[in-house]
């Protein structure tokens, strides 16, 4: 049996997501509802801090617990990294995760800064580079407004971005079409990747940067960009605010036995 904070929890919930409780709305005191047999005021409180957690209320001195203005980003799959997205116009994967999301962006929204650094050990794991080979990392920060949504470093060798865009600190995508279209344009095509997610305790560093609500988590995301000959031309780390994404894939199903008969 679920304990009873959960449980209230839960109710408050369904009634957020089927309307009750609209954006903006603010929940009813804890107070309130001790008094209207909900539970303790420990009880209550721990189902506010649920719903926080959960992403689904806001909670500050002065406002008391408020229901989420906004629904979560769509954080595209795929088809963020459509070529005719950067290629032949100028939707980089975060402008393209506003686009579907239906919400406006500036592009100065993303901030960065570029340095020269040793290769942490999983980037130049993923690169193939020795231990202490240097790399470029490229470091931005994502916001919606004011308001932070993620951060992403991508490390480059420099043999392939030395002299490029990618390396100018100006804020904002990395010139017309971003970081994709400065490898394109050197010669160096992005064929496939690999994402790898988990989540995770943010550390106090991130609590700030990304301005977490108690007890939100992240969710890292480790993306290895190729070239069709296996060629490593990016290793990016990027840390989102688990609350302020939904993680959208569409892709065709493979069917590997059918692939294998063909090849025969």
């Amino acid at each position: 049996m679920a304990p009873k904070w959960r449980e209230l929890a839960d109710r408050l919930a369904e009634q957020i997501r089927n309307g009750e409780y609209a954006p903006g709305a603010q929940l009813p005191q804890i107070r309130d509802l001790v008094e209207a047999g909900e539970g303790s005021k420990s009880t209550v409180h721990a189902a506010y801090k649920a719903l926080e957690a959960e992403g689904l209320v806001t909670s500050s001195r002065g406002h008391g617990t408020v229901v989420r203005e906004r629904a979560p980003l769509k954080r595209l799959g795929i088809a963020r990294y459509d070529k005719a997205k950067w290629r032949d116009g100028d939707e980089v994967a975060f402008i393209a995760d506003r686009v579907a999301s239906g919400r406006s962006y500036k592009r100065n929204e993303q901030t960065q800064t570029v340095s020269r650094v040793t290769a942490p050990a999983v980037v130049a794991q993923a690169h193939g580079l020795p231990e202490g080979a240097e790399v470029y990392a490229r470091a931005r920060v994502v916001k919606e407004g004011s308001q932070p949504t993620h951060t992403l470093t991508s490390y480059y060798r420099p043999e392939h971005v030395e002299g490029t865009r990618i390396v100018d600190p100006t804020p904002g995508p990395a010139g017309r079409g971003g970081g994709f279209r400065v490898l394109y344009d050197a010669g160096y095509e992005i064929d496939h990747m690999q994402e790898t997610l988990f989540a995770r305790i943010p550390t106090a560093d991130e609590v700030q940067l990304l301005q977490l609500a108690p007890g939100e988590w992240v969710v890292e995301l480790h993306r290895t960009t190729y070239t069709a000959d296996g060629t490593v031309v990016e290793f990016a780390v990027g840390v989102h605010a688990a609350t302020r994404f939904a993680w959208t894939y569409d892709f065709k199903v493979p069917d590997s036995a059918k692939a294998e008969g063909e090849s025969k």
